[in-house]
């Protein structure tokens, strides 16, 4: 089980499973909707996440057409993005993890993006635009 919580901690979860997959994305939207040089996702079952306190706080921005990002209102904090035609995912921000196994990264996509400082020297594939 994996607990987290946004910055002010007015939103709190836990997820009811293990992290199976975990990506850094270096594309430009995520840079800037997480204000970082990547953001680092879990796809999960969104039927396994329970929001435990705070559920009022939770904003959604349609990013792109048929992806929300979903954040607090209150601090700001992105907690997840769900594509409309995939509700049954959801794509968690792991920095907001507060309990539980978080695994290493098993691959980094839009690498093409990432920035001129940023070093990427894991052994993990690494795809210049979204995975294969």
């Amino acid at each position: 089980m994996l607990k987290g919580s946004c910055l002010c901690g007015g939103v709190q979860y836990e997820y009811n499973g293990e992290i199976t997959e975990l990506a850094v994305c270096h594309c430009n939207q995520c840079k800037r909707a997480q204000g970082t040089a990547f953001v680092t996702n879990a796809p999960i079952d969104y039927h396994k996440f329970v929001i435990l306190h705070g559920k009022g706080l939770l904003k959604a921005y349609e990013s792109s057409p048929n992806k929300n990002r979903v954040f607090c209102s209150r601090c700001g904090s992105p907690l997840f993005s769900q594509r409309i035609d995939a509700p049954d995912t959801i794509r968690l921000r792991v920095g907001t993890i507060t309990e539980g196994h978080i695994p290493e990264p098993d691959y980094q996509i839009y690498c093409d993006f990432k920035a001129d400082w940023c070093v990427l020297s894991d052994d993990k594939p690494k795809y210049p635009l979204g995975k294969v």
